[in-house]
C-alpha cells in the first residue's frame, strides 16, 4: 500500500519519466525531465528503495562530505510534482531515476501505484537513441503508443517495434496492461557526436512534450546551448575532412527522405508550430538555468569568444552505432523511416 502524505490533491495530473543509462542516449531525455524539475521547483516526495533495484557494482553510491560529516547517495529513482501555471493550471508528475538493474516488473507496478494513487491521467516517458541523423538537421522525434485510439486522437504512432528494449519499453507496456494511457517521445541523437549533454535534443523533446500537452514550458537558456552546441560541432566537424564528408552524406539522405513530407499541409502544421512556440518561448521567455547538473561541465570552453564547444565527435566507426550508455547493444533498434525506436 503506498501511503503520499503531504501530497496536495492534483490538478489533470501527467506523468513524465525519463532514465538514465541505455535509454538516454547523450543524456538528453534525463535533462529534459531536470529541466523541468528545475524551472518548476519540484518537490521530491516519494523514492524507490535503492536495494530492491540496483546493482550497486554496476551503479556505485557516492560518498560526500556536508560539513565535516561522510553521507551517502545511492543509486535511486526519484519522485517529485510540480505545479504547472496558466489558464488551465495542472500538475506533473516527474520521475527521474538511473535503469533498475533488476526486478523490472516490480519496478513498474511500484511506479503504477504512484500513478493510480496520484490520479494520473496519462503517462509521458521520454528516451533517447543514437541514430544515422546529421547535427545540422532538426532533431526527429518521433512519438509512438502502444494504444491504437491513443494514436489516432493524438496523432502518434502505434509501435511495431521488435527487439531488445529497455525500461522504456517495459514501462509503456506495463502501462497498456493496466489500462494507463502511455505515450513515448524519442529523440534521435548522431551516433557521431554522442557525448552528453546534447541540449538540441533535450530542446527537441521539450517542445514536442509541449505540443503533445498542450502547455507552455520555459526553456530558459536551452535554445542558446543548443546553438551553441551546434556551432561547436560544426567547427570540429569541419577540421577533419571525414567527419565532415560523413556529415554531408548524412544531410543529403535526409533531406532526400523528407521531400515527400514537404506538402502545404505539413508546412502549415510546423508554421503553426512555430508560432506557438514563439509566444511561449520568445523575447519575453521567462528566465532559466542551464539543462544540465550544476557541477557538470557539459562543453570546453572556447576562452577567447566566451562560446561553449563539445568535445570532440568521434569518428564515423564502420558498423552500427553504440547504445545509449557507451555500450554496444545486441541489437540495435530500428530507425529507419518505416520502422519503429518504440521500445529500445
Amino acid at each position: 500500500m503506498i501511503e503520499l502524505e503531504g501530497v496536495p490533491e492534483l490538478i489533470d495530473p501527467v506523468m513524465v519519466a525519463a532514465f538514465e543509462g541505455w535509454n538516454d542516449a547523450g543524456d538528453a531525455a534525463s535533462t529534459a525531465v531536470a529541466h523541468l524539475d528545475r524551472e518548476w521547483k519540484g518537490e521530491v516526495f516519494a523514492a524507490l528503495d535503492a536495494e530492491d533495484y540496483y546493482d550497486f557494482q554496476v551503479n556505485r553510491p557516492t560518498v560526500w562530505l556536508d560539513g565535516g560529516t561522510r553521507k551517502i547517495t545511492w543509486p535511486t529513482t526519484r519522485l517529485s510534482v510540480v505545479r504547472v501555471g496558466g489558464e488551465k493550471p495542472r500538475d506533473l508528475v516527474l520521475i527521474r531515476g538511473i535503469e533498475p538493474s533488476m526486478r523490472w516488473r516490480s519496478y513498474c507496478n511500484e511506479i503504477l501505484g504512484f500513478a493510480h494513487e496520484l490520479g494520473v491521467e496519462m503517462v509521458v516517458i521520454l528516451g533517447a537513441l543514437l541514430g544515422d541523423t546529421p547535427h545540422t538537421r532538426p532533431v526527429p522525434v518521433s512519438g509512438v503508443t502502444s494504444d491504437p485510439d491513443l494514436a489516432r486522437t493524438m496523432d502518434l504512432e502505434e509501435t511495431r517495434y521488435e527487439g531488445p528494449t529497455g525500461i522504456v519499453g517495459i514501462l509503456q507496456e506495463a502501462c497498456t496492461h493496466a489500462g494507463v494511457p502511455a505515450v513515448s517521445l524519442w529523440a534521435a541523437v548522431p551516433h557521431y557526436v554522442s557525448q552528453p549533454p546534447n541540449p538540441k535534443a533535450t530542446l527537441a523533446l521539450l517542445n514536442r512534450l509541449e505540443d503533445l500537452l498542450g502547455m507552455r514550458i520555459p526553456l530558459g537558456e536551452l535554445p542558446e546551448d543548443a546553438r551553441a552546441w551546434q556551432l561547436g560541432v560544426d567547427q570540429l566537424a569541419a577540421e577533419d575532412s571525414e567527419v565532415a564528408e560523413y556529415v554531408q552524406t548524412l544531410e543529403e539522405a535526409r533531406d532526400t527522405a523528407e521531400l515527400p513530407e514537404a506538402s502545404g499541409e505539413a508546412i502549415a502544421r510546423e508554421f503553426e508550430r512555430y508560432l506557438r512556440r514563439r509566444d511561449v518561448n520568445g523575447p519575453g521567455q521567462a528566465p532559466g538555468g542551464h539543462a544540465t547538473e550544476s557541477g557538470d561541465v557539459p562543453y570546453l570552453r572556447d576562452t577567447s569568444g566566451g562560446r561553449t564547444r563539445p568535445p570532440k565527435p568521434q569518428r564515423p566507426e564502420k558498423g552500427r552505432p553504440k547504445d545509449g550508455d557507451g555500450s554496444t547493444a545486441p541489437e540495435d533498434p530500428p530507425t529507419g523511416p518505416d520502422e519503429d525506436p518504440s521500445d529500445g
